[in-house]
């Protein structure tokens, strides 16, 4: 179910749901203006970043029931995490919402010299982090299995699908990937992650044999000065949109009830390589996650493997 957002005003900022909750003072909506030309003139954020900061300061706006922005309180604050958690906003929308009032509240304390950030030392409810989803090995190796890539497009998609379950990559580096990137001979890419971090990764033979093919054909679509290695039918370089709808459109093919997206191969990379390895580090750095935190998420996962796998085996496990 989506999560409720206020709706917006002609101020920019989101109205609140309920038709009298008081309109923002006039030294709140100076300050929300000053904020939003921040935004845009020395941050040069993007419009749809800005539209999201908007709707988190709307929940502020909506919230401080025409109170003076500058003298909220810390109380204050948790109260309003309190409301905003009681609407079934998730931890992670908490999160966001509370990340956007500490950036407006620091530039008010830079710019208008307000007291104090009341949101500093203000927490979000703790998030449960969802589980990743995953093939099995052999789903995982069953769909790329039964790809054919006997036509341009074809071949193309099953270089894509097998280098994203070999390396572990997301969609935008797929994307993202370039020509002299690729090292076939070397079986490696290197690749422009989050926060433009590259990372070398390894590629895998099957992957490797897929892209050979695959740039053999490429010549046939590719326009001249492209450098992407995957490119769309119309010669320029394939987007990460069309790379989730070429999943899904496999997946309508060849009959499979299981939904497919390409952030399920990445998942499914990781955690078939960590049941086989048992290597954290390693698949942290495979997956170019900053922390190992983020990676620990697929030791849940092989635990539930071992968990199953010994309940289905040990004697002392079972059932009479």
């Amino acid at each position: 179910m989506p999560e409720p957002t206020p709706a917006s005003t002609a101020t920019g900022l989101p109205a609140s749901s309920d038709e009298t909750q008081a309109s923002p003072s006039p030294a709140s909506l100076t300050g929300f203006e000053h904020f939003f030309r921040h935004l845009q003139g020395e941050r040069m954020v993007s419009p749809h970043t800005l539209a999201a900061y908007q709707r988190d300061l709307g929940y502020l706006a909506e919230l401080s029931q025409n109170q003076e922005l500058q003298s909220i309180t810390p109380m204050a604050i948790r109260g309003m995490v309190r409301q905003l958690a009681s609407r079934g906003l998730s931890g992670r929308s908490i999160a966001r919402i509370l990340s956007a009032w500490r950036a407006f509240y620091r530039l008010m304390c830079r710019d208008f010299h307000w007291p104090l950030n009341p949101v500093d030392g203000v927490r979000p409810p703790k998030a449960r982090k969802p589980l990743p989803e995953t093939l099995t090995t052999d789903s995982a190796s069953g769909f790329l299995d039964a790809l054919p890539d006997d036509e341009v497009l074809a071949c193309r998609d099953k270089a894509i699908f097998e280098l994203a379950y070999s390396s572990g990559l997301r969609v935008s580096e797929l994307a993202g990937l370039k020509l002299a990137d690729l090292d076939l001979a070397q079986g490696e890419a290197r690749v422009l992650g989050k926060g433009s971090k590259t990372r070398l990764v390894p590629v895998g033979h099957a992957a490797v044999e897929a892209l050979r093919r695959w740039l053999l054909l490429r010549p046939q679509l590719a326009h001249s000065g492209v450098i992407s290695v995957f490119v769309s039918n119309k010669g320029g370089a394939l987007t990460s949109r069309a790379i989730q709808l070429r999943l899904k459109h496999w997946q309508t093919v060849l009959g499979l009830a299981e939904p497919l997206y390409p952030h399920k191969l990445r998942h499914s990379c990781a955690t078939h390589l960590l049941q086989s390895s048992g290597d954290l580090r390693a698949v942290q750095e495979l997956l170019g996650h900053a922390s190992i935190s983020t990676t620990q998420v697929y030791t849940h996962l092989d635990f539930q493997h071992l968990a199953k796998v010994y309940d289905a085996a040990h004697p002392r496990a079972r059932r009479k």
